[in-house]
């Protein structure tokens, strides 16, 4: 079963996370040639106070 992660800032919308999943789900069923069902969506909201780019917070 594969296990797809999203680390991402927080602040997405519960219809922007839908899409995603859907659309991430579909490649998946596409490409790899496993059932929906098959398919687990993580999504882990990070605050952007513990977030990091190129040495600096971007909190």
């Amino acid at each position: 079963m594969p296990v797809i992660t999203v680390d991402w800032l927080e602040g997405r919308t519960p219809q922007q996370k839908a899409q995603l999943a859907d659309a991430l789900t579909t490649a998946f069923v596409d490409i790899a040639k496993v059932s929906k069902e098959q398919v687990w969506i993580v999504f882990k909201d990070v605050k952007r106070a513990d977030w990091a780019m190129g040495g600096k917070l971007l909190g």
